[in-house]
């Protein structure tokens, strides 16, 4: 049991952190009806259909697809380290931003390993650095990019035009300084590149999961724009995926889901406690850009964004704020983990070097859309 609870602690800690946050909070206000008001079903709701199209999306073998194609067409170090960065940094916006991890990430190191071991020595670290940080300020344009976003989008009542509106200047400006880096970065190894994959990737012969998934996605979409009832894509995702491709089921997040919950009760149980309440409304009120930043970087930005916004008023400021707190720790982005435990494992030797390149990486990146955060509020 201990063996057990311990793992679980490891393999989940931010999970378990937001279950023990939630049961203390139960102490100082013990569970009754308003419990339920609480917890945003409408968010957990469109999270759970998000994820569940995008696994079976995944399973169809599409994005590796799109990544080959592109890739075949590729000749310098520039437009590889370019179309790495891209590839994470567009996709983010709509499939989320591990999910662009999860599967470009791996993809990386079957690129580079085609090209030879001075390629991989060379281009690993800089190519990863940046695809993690690319998928993480890619995916703040979006409402469906990251979490947080469709929980804060939803919260703070914007439209979908006002929603992207609020955070285009910094991806635009993000896009920018990811290229630069990147080709910068793609200097360290200027020999001609050529990528011919020993294996084509192709689409399954059987379309109806790709079918079904990519209509499934479109509808969640529709549902994130307040055109759709959520309840209507929630039966229409169980429905349709129960029919057509069941193993995806299997591949939700459903930690994420809870972590959620747990962060729901816990803030609402704290929000009747008027000490916490204005003690912690007076340090976030008027500073929600670092706010979110400061505790994005201990606790990552989800829950930071959780827990935050039942303290102010003010959420567009918080939703830049914790989109930038993606930047930094390792742990500010809990997608940046997926990066880090796929270098461990595949180039065990680089794992110190490539910390150490995240760190400073990330945080010039993060000191940098700070500065544009001021000079442009």
């Amino acid at each position: 049991m201990k063996q057990t609870l311990l793992r679980l602690l490891k393999q989940e800690t931010v999970l378990s952190v937001s279950l023990l946050l939630a049961a203390g909070s139960m102490i100082l206000v013990p569970p009754d009806r308003t419990y339920l008001s609480y917890i945003d079903f409408r968010t957990l709701a469109i999270l759970f259909c998000l994820m569940a199209a995008m696994a079976g999306l995944q399973r169809t073998g599409l994005f590796q697809w799109v990544a080959q194609s592109l890739l075949g067409r590729v000749r310098h170090s520039w437009q590889l380290m370019g179309l790495l960065i891209l590839l994470c940094f567009f996709s983010s916006m709509a499939v989320t931003n591990d999910v662009a991890l999860i599967t470009f990430v791996p993809f990386t190191f079957i690129v580079l390993d085609l090209m030879g071991p001075e390629a991989r020595e060379r281009l690993l670290i800089p190519a990863v650095v940046l695809q993690t940080i690319a998928a993480n300020l890619g995916s703040m344009l979006t409402p469906v990019g990251n979490p947080q976003n469709l929980y804060l989008y939803g919260r703070a009542g914007l439209s979908l035009g006002e929603f992207l509106l609020l955070m285009l200047p910094y991806s635009l400006v993000s896009l920018l300084l990811l290229l630069a880096w990147g080709a910068v970065r793609a200097g360290d190894y200027p020999a001609p590149v050529r990528v011919t994959f020993r294996e084509a990737a192709g689409l399954p012969r059987n379309k109806t999961p790709l079918v079904a998934c990519s209509l499934l996605f479109l509808l969640d979409l529709l549902t994130v724009a307040r055109v759709v009832p959520c309840w209507l894509a929630l039966a229409a995702t169980v429905l349709l995926l129960a029919l057509v491709d069941q193993a995806v089921f299997a591949r939700v997040d459903y930690s994420l889901l809870l972590t959620f919950v747990g962060f729901f009760l816990f803030v609402g149980n704290m929000g009747r406690v008027p000490a916490f309440y204005g003690l912690l409304e007076r340090m976030v009120s008027g500073n929600e850009v670092l706010a979110g930043v400061a505790a994005s970087q201990v606790m990552s930005n989800v829950p930071a964004a959780l827990l935050l916004s039942g303290f102010t008023e003010d959420l567009p400021p918080l939703i830049v704020g914790v989109n930038l707190g993606g930047l930094g720790t390792l742990i500010a982005s809990m997608a940046s983990l997926i990066s880090y435990k796929l270098v461990a494992r595949e180039a065990g030797e680089m794992k110190g070097a490539y910390f150490r390149s995240f760190t400073v990486t990330n945080l010039c990146f993060l000191a940098a859309l700070l500065l544009f955060s001021f000079v442009c509020p």
